[in-house]
C-alpha cells in the first residue's frame, strides 16, 4: 500500500522537463511616491520592497544600516511624518506621499544637525554603525517629549513631560549600540535638550 501511495505521488510531481518550462512569475510592482530629505522621489518598486531596501539601493542613501532587518537594533531608523520607526519593517508602497528623513537629511559635514555635533562632541559613537539610526532616533525621542507623549516610565501623565536620563534610557532601548556607548549619547541627547528648552 505504500509503495502504491508512493508512486501515486510522484506521479502527481511534475516532470523535470515540465518544471524547467515554468517561468518564475514577474514579481508585483508599483510606483511610489515620497519626498526624501526635502525632495520629492518616485519609484517603481517591488510591492515587497522595505523602506529600508528602498532607500539604500533605489535611492542610495546607504546612512541607514541594515543591522538585524528583524526590527530589533534600530540601526535602520528614519522619521517618517514626524515620527521614528525601523524601516526594515515597514514596506515602502505603505509610505505613498509620506516625509521621509533620513540621516543624510538632517544635516551635512559642512552644516551638522545640532544632534549630529552632540554626538561628535561627547562621543556618541564608536564604530559608528548604529549612529545614524540613534541620531534619528535621538531627534525623534526629543520631539516625543515636548509633544507630551509619555513612555513607560513616565511618572506623572499629568505633569509637564521632562527629558529626564530614565526617559532617554526607555525611549532609546530599541537602538542597541553594540559598542556601548549609550552614556555618552544621553550625554548628548542631554545637551541637546538643554538647548531646545
Amino acid at each position: 500500500m505504500v509503495g502504491a501511495t508512493a508512486a501515486a505521488a510522484a506521479a502527481a510531481l511534475p516532470t523535470a522537463a515540465g518544471a524547467a518550462s515554468a517561468a518564475p512569475a514577474a514579481p508585483v510592482t508599483a510606483k511610489v511616491a515620497f519626498t526624501v530629505n526635502g525632495e520629492r522621489r518616485e519609484l517603481d518598486l517591488d510591492l515587497r520592497t522595505s523602506l529600508l531596501d528602498a532607500a539604500r539601493e533605489h535611492l542610495h542613501l546607504t546612512g541607514s544600516k541594515k543591522g538585524c532587518d528583524h526590527g530589533q537594533c534600530g540601526a535602520c531608523t528614519m522619521i517618517v511624518d514626524g515620527r521614528r520607526i525601523n524601516a526594515c519593517l515597514t514596506l515602502a508602497v505603505m509610505h505613498q506621499g509620506a516625509e521621509i528623513t533620513t540621516i543624510e537629511g538632517l544635516g551635512q559635514p559642512d552644516n551638522l544637525h545640532p544632534m549630529q555635533a552632540a554626538f561628535v562632541k561627547h562621543d556618541g559613537y564608536q564604530c559608528g554603525y548604529c549612529t545614524p539610526g540613534q541620531i534619528c532616533s535621538g531627534v525623534a525621542v526629543l520631539d516625543e517629549i515636548k509633544a507630551g507623549i509619555p513612555s513607560h516610565v513616565t511618572a506623572d501623565l499629568n505633569a509637564p513631560m521632562q527629558v529626564t536620563e530614565a526617559e532617554i534610557r526607555e525611549r532609546m532601548s530599541g537602538n542597541i549600540c553594540r559598542c556601548g556607548a549609550y552614556s555618552n549619547i544621553v550625554e548628548a541627547m542631554t545637551e541637546v535638550a538643554g538647548r531646545r528648552a
